[in-house]
């Protein structure tokens, strides 16, 4: 008998481990590996055009490591070498020096302590490290559309039901429709309260850039709640416009109800290096009277050795004079970018947001299919956009230009998707 069950199980290759069910629900693979795996086929199908290909859609910064904080990595690495400079683990947390730094150059004159920031490899890992913090009892809001993340691991943590078939949405998700007709930024008042809110500005995937107004009153909302706030700052030194917040601690109230991810992969090309940080402010309590911090900083010393002691160097060259400098040079290299993607999407006669304070550029395709248009962008000229779908329902009829490529790409990528005109008659 025992001899027969043992074949049963060898034939199967089944374990009796059962599949966490939360999984089950995700739809899909994640949107970006799936735009590799499409990419690839394309390759495998059309081997003749592999090298024409020119990529307008993962946020991925192409441009090198500027000199001086590549000699902050550098210097990093130097002193693993040499008996005095040597280091093992490190502070889960960061370095002293670069938590000070951070407070000081990013967050001066919004009392944000040293103390209450947490460095790490990244700010979508530091996402899913909220999503444990916050665990699988809290209803969760996330604007539509929006990056993966938020969702994903909302639904992996068993924040969510099943997804609605009709809609396209995850039950017990909240979803803040946004929409062109307001620049992408939710009615408020039409929202249902959730426990946390997400929120993305500069925006991933749509470009929009929340004014100070409005970031006040999603603070306002946030506090009559009695809820938190995770705002996702990744892309604010793409901010020019004076006046236009570049976090969220600019707003009065803030340091009660938000928490603030930020990275330096879009600062300063770190998406392979990864390095990035999160602020949790001590002022933040739950219903209970404890610190989301301490809770916060329970998941980092548990889940988490350290961001890389050669990376942390990396960074604290990026926030000296000459690193500022650096990143403000390859900031304006990909918003010249984006100028002429904005000029791509005025070429097609289609309306768009983003591409000033932004690296993205989200077009109207006028009612055509998100992922239909992929794929005859990518097959008639060879160029890889997102489709918006990817974002959320309410990202279909929208495409996503980024960026991160190099000048002469969207140039050439500009003037081939002009030239297949797939909006005639339009």
């Amino acid at each position: 008998m025992l001899a027969l069950l043992f074949l049963t199980a060898q034939s199967s290759n089944a374990l009796n481990v059962k599949r966490n069910p939360n999984f089950a629900k995700l739809q899909g693979g994640y949107l970006f590996p799936e735009i590799g795996r499409r990419r690839t086929a394309f390759v495998e199908a059309n081997p003749d055009k592999a090298d024409k290909i020119i990529s307008l859609g993962i946020g991925d910064t192409t441009k090198p490591i500027p000199e001086h904080i590549l000699s902050g990595l550098v210097d990093g690495a130097a002193k693993l070498g040499t008996q005095d400079g040597y280091t093992g683990y490190g502070a889960e947390q960061g370095t002293g020096q670069l938590r000070e730094l951070i407070a000081e150059s990013c967050y001066g004159g919004t009392g944000i302590k040293a103390s209450e920031v947490f460095v790490s490899d990244g700010a979508k890992c530091d996402i899913s490290r909220l999503q444990i913090m916050f665990g699988p009892g809290v209803t969760s809001a996330v604007q539509d559309p929006s990056y993966p993340v938020y969702v994903d691991t909302s639904v992996m943590m068993g924040q969510t039901g099943d997804v609605n078939s009709a809609t396209g949405q995850f039950e017990n998700l909240v979803y803040m429709p946004c929409t062109a007709a307001e620049n992408f930024f939710p009615k408020l008042d039409e929202v249902p309260r959730a426990d946390v809110y997400y929120f993305c500005s500069p925006n991933n995937p749509t470009g929009a850039v929340a004014t100070k107004a409005q970031l006040e009153a999603l603070v306002a909302r946030a506090l009559a709640d009695g809820s938190i706030l995770v705002f996702d700052a990744a892309y604010a030194p793409f901010i020019r416009t004076p006046g236009v917040p570049t976090s969220i601690f600019e707003i009065e109230g803030a340091e009660k109800c938000a928490i603030e991810v930020n990275s330096f992969s879009k600062y300063a090309g770190f998406t392979g290096a990864r390095l990035g940080w999160t602020v949790v402010p001590d002022a933040l309590e739950y219903s209970d009277g404890s610190k989301v911090r301490d809770d916060f900083n329970r998941v980092m010393t548990t889940c988490f050795n350290g961001a890389s002691n050669v990376i942390q160097s990396g960074g604290l060259a990026c926030l000296s004079p000459e690193g500022k400098k650096e990143i403000n040079t390859l900031i304006d290299y990909y918003l010249g970018n984006a100028e002429i993607l904005r000029g791509l999407a005025d070429d097609l006669g289609l309306d768009y947001c983003g591409g000033v304070d932004s690296p993205y550029v989200f077009v109207d395709l006028k009612g055509k299919s998100s992922w239909d248009t992929f794929s005859t962008i990518l097959e008639d000229a060879q160029v890889v956009t997102i489709p918006g779908a990817g974002f959320g329902p309410g990202g279909e009829g929208y495409l996503r230009f980024s960026a991160f490529a190099p000048r002469e790409a969207c140039e050439e990528a500009r003037r081939r998707i002009g030239k297949i005109d797939i909006f005639k008659g339009q």
